[in-house]
């Protein structure tokens, strides 16, 4: 055990969620503490949101912008100075009434006269008007103040987000922030190059706040957590902050960026930052850090750990068995403010906003996939690979210990694809032992989503289900090994939605092979599901070759060539691949969009799918009741 002056921080770096914390020092700090150790946790993320959106923030802001010479400053960057003082007054009120400490604003916000408007608002344009009224009240109904409220205040603070990035820091997002610096990068130059840059205004006040947690928690060990690319930038901030602050302290990097990009680290630069860089799950690596720095573990049995020795990158994998997931223990959010993130509503489709809109407690009901066959999909990895599940009851002690700790009772199941008997048995065990809850995650449309489970899941709080139908193509669909088909697809969805559930379907365009008529018929696929009230929500992804994938690793099998890959030390993930096909993806990808943006608003689900695509295209193969004839064959 560690002694009583020890300490470990975990940490989440910018930018992951704000309307959630990211749930990987939750599960850390849990594990941590049922072993003994003194753990604690912050959300630097939602941090410096908070630091940055205040009257004080913006007033750093805005002396950016004095400093920038007017040939410097853009459309946005003057509009935003020309009503500063309307910015300053009501940023404040609009934090509160996001983090849900003031919903009475709601009803001047919706108003559209509290609140000054920045070019993000011309979106609101786009908004078919069928009343002759208010184009809002077509997107969120007479009675959804609240609603557009938070649509309006999200839009604010896009342009605020929108001016910071035009002048002060070019790379700030929400979600993405500087991830062109991390993502698939082969060298670490560039992130190098950005962190020996001066600090902008976004850098110190990050610099700021890892400085407070450190004089706040005094660690021995930090661990930071970079799930994406998005946040690999801030992390490598906040670990040259806590170095220049207190060399002692020893900090380790982990997260689902590094479980998926740097497992050929071989930079040894990236150890001026952190001492320890450890791959996959990280609860037994980082117990056996903790072990090998309180002395009691030699350091060449470090399980998946990077480090620096001799100037150069060394990997150590002591062979141990990982902690069992029933055995991971109960994640806890003590520490973090969960009355202090904010709920957003940044875009319409209905399912997008469970991301962003609310705060859900996030749980994993199984480790990895039990399918773990897609073709596109990194079933290579230790988060896919291995398989495990927990008992129904173990489950549902965890969510009522949770419940207890937050007072909240929405969940997020986080699965890849959570397993359809490990639902149907904590649904049982959720009843039987009535704790009421909500919840969504993800699944595969495969045939065992009866009508009978269907309605089970629903009685037991399932709010809304996502799944993959990808290409929605019988021939592509196989070729992924996707185990699913069309037909297969609709029946589950409206097994599902007939239970009351709300379906997202997730979408792909662009795998290798396909053609213009392969995506033409998907979207026709597409278009009868929704028109037969199957689905009710869906996004198209571009595909992308991972180097983990079935198509990374066996390309001629899909028919495809690799791009030849430089010399990698760093990032290694996103491959680029030669399609013989030669269709323009990127083009298709537009009509793709637009037709699912109507069809989730109801509109043009009467026409034909060729009048989306700009100079034409081929008519679609699929017979016009495809989907109506399998739901009849399906009863």
């Amino acid at each position: 055990m560690l002694q009583p002056s020890q300490r470990v921080l975990c940490l989440i770096p910018p930018m992951t969620q704000l309307n959630t914390p990211y749930p990987s020092t939750a599960y850390l700090t849990g594990l941590l503490r049922s072993r003994g150790i003194d753990a604690v946790q912050e959300d630097l993320a939602l941090e410096l949101v908070l630091q940055l959106f205040t009257p004080k923030g913006l007033q750093a802001v805005h002396r950016c912008i004095d400093a920038l010479p007017a040939r410097a400053r853009t459309q946005r960057v003057k509009a935003f100075a020309a009503q500063f003082e309307r910015y300053a007054a009501t940023i404040g009120a609009s934090i509160a009434f996001l983090q849900g400490r003031d919903p009475t604003l709601a009803h001047r916000i919706a108003g559209r006269r509290f609140l000054p408007e920045g070019p993000r608002f011309a979106a609101l344009d786009g908004y078919v008007d069928q009343t002759g009224g208010d184009s809002l009240a077509w997107a969120f109904g007479s009675l959804g103040t609240q609603d557009r409220a938070r649509h309006l205040a999200t839009l604010y603070l896009n342009d605020i987000a929108d001016v910071l990035r035009d002048a002060v820091d070019d790379r700030f997002e929400f979600v993405r922030y500087a991830e062109r610096l991390a993502m698939s990068q082969p060298t670490f130059e560039p992130l190098a190059e950005a962190l020996a840059a001066t600090p902008n205004l976004v850098d110190d006040v990050l610099q700021q706040l890892s400085v407070a947690a450190l004089e706040q928690h005094r660690p021995q060990v930090v661990l930071i957590s970079a799930p994406f690319p998005g946040a690999v930038y801030a992390a490598f901030r906040i670990a040259q902050a806590i170095k220049a602050h207190d060399a002692s302290v020893r900090v380790v990097l982990g997260g689902g960026y590094v479980n998926t990009e740097l497992r050929e680290l071989a930079e040894p630069r990236v150890f001026d930052y952190f001492d320890f860089v450890t791959l996959d799950d990280g609860e037994l690596p980082a117990l056996a850090l903790l072990e090998h720095l309180r002395g009691e573990r030699a350091r060449s049995k470090l399980v998946r750990t990077f480090l620096r020795e001799h100037g150069k990158v060394r990997y150590l994998n002591h062979d141990e068995a990982d902690i069992p997931f029933a055995s991971i223990g109960t994640p806890t959010w003590d520490g973090l403010p969960l009355d202090r993130y904010l709920s957003l509503l940044d875009v319409l489709n209905p399912m997008h906003r469970l991301w962003s809109d609310g705060r859900w407690n996030k749980l994993t009901v199984a480790h990895g996939c039990y399918w773990k066959k897609c073709s596109f999909c990194d079933v290579t990895l230790d988060y896919i690979s291995r398989y495990e599940a927990a008992s129904a009851s173990t489950l549902v002690d965890r969510i009522e210990a949770i419940i207890a700790e937050t007072g909240q009772t929405g969940f997020h199941f986080v699965d890849e694809a959570a397993p359809p008997k490990s639902l149907k048995a904590l649904a049982m065990e959720l009843q039987a032992r009535n704790v009421s809850i909500s919840w969504w995650g993800n699944i595969r449309f495969e045939k065992t989503f009866a009508p009978s489970l269907c309605r089970q899941l629903a009685d037991s709080g399932c709010i809304a289900i996502s799944g993959g139908l990808e290409v929605a193509s019988d021939r592509l669909l196989k070729l992924m090994k996707k185990g699913v088909s069309v037909a297969q697809v609709a029946r589950v969805t409206r097994n599902l939605t007939d239970a009351g559930i709300l379906v997202h379907a997730y979408l792909m365009y662009g795998f290798p092979t396909q053609t213009v008529q392969d995506t033409v018929d998907a979207l026709e696929y597409v278009r009868q599901l929704f028109a037969a009230g199957c689905i009710q929500s869906g996004f198209f992804h571009r595909f992308t070759c991972t180097v983990h994938s079935p198509v990374g690793l066996h390309p001629e099998e899909y028919g495809v060539k690799l791009a030849p890959l430089p010399k990698i030390t760093f990032a290694r993930n996103d491959v680029s691949f030669i399609d013989p096909s030669g269709v323009d993806h990127d083009a298709l990808g537009i009509a793709l969009d637009k037709a699912l943006y109507n069809y989730m608003h109801g509109i043009g689900l009467d026409n034909d799918v060729r009048s989306w695509f700009e100079g034409g295209a081929p008519r679609t193969t699929v017979p016009k009741q495809f989907i109506a004839k399998a739901l009849l064959e399906g009863r």
